[in-house]
């Protein structure tokens, strides 16, 4: 199942999600219900955790409905509305914690220049960025700040948003409180200096690189949520972004260090997870900064995930 956010007519609602239409929920389930002569309703609510597991009061209901429109069902005329026809929105609107790792793939990690570890050496490199000025909606663009325009660079992630409260939960049962997964790009600006004329100090470099991640509009999120049920194992998806239709990172969540699960346990370790949550996993080879190619005004940045969809962001 993959659901949405969405803006039509001035009004924001939750859709089933496929890569031509999408369906408005509360009116997907009374195509159901008529179609089928079973009674259904969906909360008419923006709210996408309600449609999904482990916990939305909403997911079975969510779920069948989603399997009958999958099965080629004939709806009303006008129900579906063409991706055109709306503005998508971030998945989940003010998640609490918006968390994503850094060198999580030993490619990434080496065509940095650095020398690749294993999971038993280290542990997941987690860091934060501000969710209500950072995440941007599918379609919409991203800004080159004005302070520091000149290497901005693109990361293809895998997102999970957790469904349940997780604290001190093994790898083993952490994939039980994933409620699905999404794309994020994970913007960054390779080489912002604050204040050049400064006097060096010995934690500058690691807080350039923090700075580098916080700007408005770098953290482009969706376009739907893949439910988790759906996604038997994420790390066999294929991961590919394109610059302007060339392909620039091509690679699988295989790849990973730490998989999804193994990121859950070591944050629910010292942290409460919340139900929206967004933890975003880490990218692959094939940044701009390797090769010194950096986004500029007018770019379009495709990022897809296989089961899931592609993001596409605008440069401006």
């Amino acid at each position: 199942m993959q659901v949405c956010r969405y803006r039509h007519r001035d009004q924001i609602a939750a859709g089933f999600y496929n890569a031509e239409t999408i369906v408005p929920t509360v009116a997907a389930a009374a195509a159901y219900s008529s179609a089928s002569g079973d009674s259904v309703e969906l909360p008419d609510t923006d709210n996408l955790l309600e449609l999904l597991p482990p916990d939305g009061t909403a997911f079975a209901n969510a779920s069948k409905v989603a399997d009958w429109l999958q099965s080629q069902a004939e709806l009303p005329a006008g129900v579906a509305l063409h991706h055109d026809d709306v503005e998508l929105l971030v998945p989940i609107a003010r998640p609490n914690k918006l968390m994503l790792l850094a060198g999580n793939y030993a490619s990434h990690i080496e065509e940095g220049g650095g020398t690749a570890v294993e999971r038993a050496e280290t542990f997941p490199y987690v860091f934060m960025k501000p969710p209500t000025t950072a995440l941007t909606n599918p379609g919409c663009s991203v800004h080159i700040p004005k302070i520091s325009p000149d290497h901005i660079d693109w990361e293809l992630e895998l997102a999970v948003i957790i469904g349940r409260e997780a604290k001190g939960v093994s790898e083993q049962e952490a994939l039980s409180y994933v409620a699905g997964y999404t794309v994020i790009n994970d913007i960054s600006n390779r080489k912002f200096r604050p204040n050049p004329g400064r006097k060096e100090r010995s934690k500058d470099k690691f807080f350039d690189w923090m700075h580098g991640k916080w700007h408005d509009s770098f953290c482009p999120c969706g376009p739907c949520i893949t439910s988790s049920n759906a996604i038997d194992n994420p790390q066999q998806l294929d991961l590919t972004l394109r610059v302007n239709g060339q392909v620039h990172q091509d690679a699988s969540t295989a790849q990973q260090v730490f998989p999804v699960a193994a990121v859950i346990e070591f944050i629910s370790s010292f942290v409460t997870l919340e139900p929206g949550d967004i933890i975003s996993t880490g990218t692959p080879a094939g940044v701009g900064n390797t090769s010194g190619t950096y986004l500029k005004a007018g770019d379009r940045v495709e990022a897809s995930i296989s089961s899931i969809g592609t993001l596409v962001s605008q440069v401006v």
